[in-house]
This record gives C-alpha cells, structure tokens and sequence, in this order.
C-alpha cells in the first residue's frame, strides 16, 4: 500500500496548434483525414471491454459530403442497456477501490496519448463525423478534452484534500466515496470533449458508467474508447451503447442501482428525464445526482461607446463559429442605433468573405450542420422570417442539402426584441440583431432579461467602467458564464468553469472542482482517541 501524499503534476492548457499551411500538424492532420476516408471504419458497441456487433447496421455518414460512407455502428435494443449496467455493477467494487492516484494515472496518461498519437485520429474523426473545421477540431477534441484529463486529475486531488479541523484529542477525516450503482452518461454531437468528459469525469472518481453517445458522434466516440482503452481504464468501467435514447432511458431510470444522471443535450429532453426520475424514485435504492447543460439563447450587448469593430468580430465569431453549433453560440444582439452602421458595416464584410463548405478544404470557415433534422428546423426560421414584412434578412438566408447541410450565415434584423427568432434557440448560424434607440438602454435589458427562459452565456461590450458593473449587475442572473468585451464562447477548463442557470441547466459547472464533486458521496470520519469512560457531565456534580 501507498503510504505517501501524491500530488498529480501542475496542470496547463494544452497549446492550441495553428495548422498553418506547411506547418507538420497541418500534414499529419490531412493524412488522417485521408486514411478514414479511404477505409470503412466498424463501430461495435462496447460493453465490458467486449466489443459488440448486431445486425442493425446503421451508416455513418459526413454531415458535408452525404454520398460518402464513413463506416457503419451496430445499433444496440434493451438487452443490450441490461448488459451494460451489468457490466458496470460487476466492474463497480474493483474500480472503487482502486487507489485514486492510480485512477488519476489512466486520465493522465490519456492526456498524454491523446497530446500525441491520438491527437489527429480524434481531430480527424470529428471533423469527417461532425463537420468541423480543423481548428475548431483543435480546440475540442484535442486541447478542451487534453485540459479535461489533467484538470479533473488536479481537482480530484483538490477534492480529497479538502479536511476537517479536528479538536483536542479527536481526529476528524473525510473521505469521498463513489456513488452506488451505476452512472447513465447521454452526450450530444456538438463537442467531442464534452462527449468524453461526461463519461469520464464521474469514472476518475471511481464510479462505473453506461455512456450513450449521439448517433451523430459515434465515430469520434469509437476513437474515445480506442483511446480509454490504450490508457489502461479496466474493462467495465465505461461501457458504450447505441440504442435509442428512449430504451437507454427507460431501462436505467427504472433500474435500482440508477445512481446518477451526466447529461448535455436540450432542455425538453432533459426535463422529460427528470419527470421519468422522479417518477421511478421509489424503485432506486439511492437518490440519483442529476447534473444537466441544456440549451441556451446567448447574447451580445452593445453600450453606445463601445468598440464597433470588437462587437462585429465577436457577432461573426461568436454566432457562425462551428455553425452556430454551440451551447453558448451567440444568437441574438442588441446595438444601439448610433453603433449600428458601423457594426453592420464590418459585420457583413466578415459574412462576405467567409467561405463555406467541405472541412478537409481548409479555407472553409464554415461547414454543415450536424444532420437533416437539424437543417430543416434551421430553414424553417429562415424561410419564416423572409416571408415576415417586419423583419429584414441583411446577410445570408439560403440553404441546400443537396450534397450536404449547408446554410449560410445568416442575420436577421427585427423591429421587436419579442420576435420569435429573439426568443426561441435555433441552434444553426442564424443571428438577431435588435437595434434600439441609445436612451432606452436599460428598457432594453428588460426585454433581453424577459425574452428567453435560458441562462447560459453572454457577452456586454462597453468602455466607461462604472457602466460596466450597472450593466454586470443588472444582467448577473441572466448568464452562467459572463463575459466583458469579448465573445460568449470558447471556455477554456480551470479558466472558465461553464454551465448556467434558469433553463439552461444545473450549473455544475464542468471544468472545475464543483462538477467532480455532484459524483461523490462524502463520509466524515471522527476517532477519539481518548474516549470517556463515564457517562457524568462535570454540571451533574452538587452543589
């Protein structure tokens, strides 16, 4: 046994890489991209370190180029779900008990591998399955998920050192167990890094998982347990289902061991699955933890004094990077009308120039959205809006699925901060703007304060500083994460811990101590190591 205080080393950000042309991550990125698209990659389900294969094959194909083939998943049903709880409860008591410096090592080491060998099969394999450019690939299937193994590491050593006082001759400890049972982690597309993240981070605390990911991002998922596995995580500690999100579920919300719900996805869904929690309450043994990003309807404000060409470049960045594919996409804007021209006037010459298209051509900014569903909901605001008088698309509005989901970046300017493209999250690279008169600033807040239920990110842009606090205060419950002159996207892990409130989640904050901690169960620990030998209190004697 272990009979030192480890420390995990200090961690940092991962460098992001700039793939510049003729530079060697450049090539070896465009290699990889060649390789998966010379091959058919097989994708089993995983359960129990086993690989599993059904007869339901299901294609998997470029969100950009739909005649392609990436490969095939094999589909999984209930028996299957069955089989991965088992497989998880049988790994639980193992795992558990494993000393945590040595769970730590597996994510380290992950870290590690995926800083190397794995960097560009995971950036190639969400840019070929989810549609991303090679930079926004960088920073989320290599850097985010790289700082998400070495911080998580970090802050469960923050965790555990964490201890009571004790008093004269008593010693108080507390330790952090895992929960009981079993971990039901459901992953969206839009981030190869939260997809692993919600699965690993309730395992380096030594809980077992079932994870479900997207149908539309098992081809990164594949190289994520690839990965996993190469690190050293025991088999059964993760285990990897393709069934419908219904059956995965229904048959975990109802099963007694259901210890915990890792979720990011949208708020209907998530709401749904706390109705059917609740309901099944009386079938668990334990209380289950649930901890849920959902969505989000992000915005940009603008005081009149702010920096014109600073708010286009965070409207342009922040709305159409990845699509406008992010939780914390900006989606709506309020500029004053004394700023508007100038912002218009750079904001659109950014629109012109962007180009749109395949991934592997990199000079394509932006590339296609996630799948058909998606895209016809998209248009579907579109179309709405050019067919509304009261409303005016200045930029973009067109949209093909010809060869694949392509729809251009996309502004809307309307007349009432009440519109439904105001309000309502799109999830696609479509921009409101509402252009308000200067003095009815604060008026204005009101209505951005009014026109959402969400709570996820936002951004003010200003110069003079007490206007700045007025403005932080009166917006403080309207943004998890907040930002001042910058755009509403790209938290970086230990930096910008991220979540937010009303309906966009639990604010659990991934990326800090504050998640890590929703996946123990702390037990206090007091030894006396002089106990009393008589019952009598000194106030019983006589007077």
């Amino acid at each position: 046994m272990a009979n030192a205080f480890f420390r995990v080393p200090e961690p940092k950000n991962e460098p992001v890489l700039s793939y510049a042309k003729g530079s060697p991550e450049r090539a070896a990125l465009k290699a990889q991209l060649a390789a998966y698209k010379a091959m058919e990659m097989d994708i089993p389900m995983i359960i129990g370190g086993k690989e599993v294969r059904t007869e339901n094959k299901i294609a998997v194909r470029p969100p950009h180029e739909l005649k392609h083939v990436l490969g095939y998943y094999h589909k999984g049903s209930a028996e299957h779900v069955e089989m991965a709880i088992n497989a998880a409860l049988s790994a639980r008591e193992a795992w558990e008990n494993t000393s945590w410096e040595h769970r730590a090592a597996v994510f380290l080491k992950a870290a590690e591998l995926l800083a190397g060998p794995y960097r560009q099969k995971l950036n190639a394999a969400t840019m070929l399955g989810q549609s991303k450019n090679a930079y926004q690939a960088e920073i989320d299937a290599a850097c985010e998920l790289i700082d998400f193994f070495r911080y998580n590491a970090y802050f469960m050593q923050q965790i555990y050192q964490d201890q009571p006082i004790s008093s004269p001759l008593v010693w108080n400890r507390m330790e952090h167990r895992a929960l009981e049972g079993f971990i039901l982690a459901i992953t969206p597309f839009n981030f190869t890094s939260i997809c692993a993240n919600l699965c690993t981070a309730p395992a380096q605390m030594g809980n077992v998982i079932v994870w479900k990911p997207a149908t539309t991002q098992v081809y990164s998922a594949k190289v994520i347990m690839d990965l996993m596995k190469e690190a050293g995580l025991p088999d059964g500690v993760i285990n990897m289902v393709f069934a419908e999100g219904s059956v995965v579920g229904n048959t975990c919300f109802s099963h007694a061991e259901f210890a915990g719900l890792h979720f990011t996805g949208s708020t209907s869904t998530f709401q749904r699955m706390w109705k059917t929690i609740a309901e099944n309450m009386p079938n668990h043994k334990y209380y289950p933890r649930i901890v849920g990003e959902t969505g989000g309807k992000d915005y940009i404000v603008a005081y009149p004094d702010a920096n014109a060409k600073a708010v286009a470049v965070a409207l342009s960045r922040g709305a159409f990077e990845y699509q406008g594919q992010k939780c914390s996409a900006a989606s709506r804007a309020y500029i004053p009308a004394s700023l508007w021209p100038e912002v218009k006037k750079h904001l659109l010459a950014d629109i012109a120039d962007m180009k749109i298209g395949n991934p592997e051509d990199f000079r394509n900014f932006v590339n296609a959205v996630i799948d058909e569903k998606a895209f016809d909901s998209i248009a579907a605001y579109i179309d709405n809006a050019k067919g509304n008088p009261e409303v005016e698309i200045i930029a973009g509005g067109n949209h093909s699925k010809t060869e694949g989901y392509f729809i251009e970046p996309t502004v809307i300017r309307v007349d009432s901060p009440y519109y439904i493209t105001m309000c309502e999250e799109i999830f696609g690279p479509v921009m409101t703007i509402y252009v308000f008169e200067d003095e009815k600033f604060w008026e204005t807040m009101d209505a951005l304060d009014k026109a959402s239920p969400y709570a996820l990110t936002g951004a003010i842009f200003a110069t003079d500083r007490q206007m700045i606090e007025k403005i932080a205060h009166r917006l403080r419950h309207t943004a998890g994460n907040f930002y001042i002159n910058d755009k509403p996207t790209g938290a970086v892990v230990g930096q910008q811990p991220f979540g937010g409130g009303r309906a966009s989640g639990t604010n659990d904050k991934a990326g800090s101590y504050l998640n890590l901690i929703r996946w123990v169960s702390p037990r206090a620990i007091k030894e006396n190591f002089v106990p009393p030998t008589d019952y009598k209190y000194p106030f019983m004697e006589e007077a």
